[in-house]
């Protein structure tokens, strides 16, 4: 099992930025990917992006491209989403996942832990 915490979602005005952050903890070193999705009111869960634990390629969703930024550090168990130039539209409750084998990164029902979500709200 992998536990997974998220933290750093909140409030904040249109054009500004927000760093997520998710903690794993447990069985870690089975994880394959780690990777961003969110879910609007009345949305279905979409994906933000996502990052390989090994090498670290990254992959974004085209609405987020240039705004945010996935990373992790190893050490730590973590990885980050640095959000910027936040749009209302970007309002959701984030959640970080643990993918355990490769290919269809973009697919949340690919994923096999989630944390509990935390939510972004941008304000316009």
């Amino acid at each position: 099992q992998v536990q997974l915490v998220e933290s750093g979602g909140g409030l904040v005005q249109a054009g500004g930025s927000l760093r997520l952050s998710c903690a794993a903890s447990g069985r870690t070193f089975s994880r394959y990917a780690m990777g961003w999705f969110r879910q609007g009111p009345g949305k279905e869960r979409e994906f933000v992006a996502t990052i390989r634990w090994s090498g670290g390629s990254t992959y974004y969703a085209d609405s987020v491209k240039g705004r945010f930024t996935i990373s992790r550090d190893n050490a730590k168990n973590t990885v980050y989403l640095q959000m910027n130039m936040l749009k209302p539209e970007d309002t959701a409750v984030y959640y970080c996942a643990v993918k355990k084998n490769p290919f269809n990164e973009l697919n949340p029902d690919e994923y096999d832990y989630w944390g509990q979500g935390t939510q972004v709200t941008v304000s316009s």
